[in-house]
């Protein structure tokens, strides 16, 4: 399966270090930030990944795939009280290297157009 995701934390860090790392005064914590730490779950994984403006896209099994998803909302829930979590997936069992795969077969269609 390929899940495409994104979270967005919002309101104060719920982890106190993060609080503390803020400052007084500081209106709560970087999205940047979280997404970043979000992201290098995912990347950490082992699992094929690609990250785009908007999303971040994550291949393998079921189990597997919802676990870094998992994981990564967590990760990202450290910076903020709530968490906005966007996911799409295509289930195909059996295929494998698709994250890939439909972009090449998307462009290849793309130059037989051209052509």
């Amino acid at each position: 399966m390929i899940v495409a995701f994104s979270v967005q934390p919002t309101g104060e860090p719920s982890d106190p270090a993060l609080a503390r790392h803020l400052g007084e005064g500081a209106d709560g914590a970087s999205v940047h930030d979280a997404v970043a730490a979000a992201v290098r779950v995912v990347r950490d994984s082992g699992l094929p990944t690609r990250t785009s403006s908007m999303f971040t896209e994550i291949e393998g099994e079921w189990d597997d795939v919802m676990d870094v998803v998992r994981r990564a909302t967590e990760e990202a829930g450290r910076y903020g009280s709530r968490v906005s979590l966007v996911l799409k997936a295509d289930i195909r069992p059996g295929h494998e290297g698709e994250l890939d795969g439909k972009i090449h077969r998307m462009e290849q269609a793309l130059g037989e157009l051209d052509g």
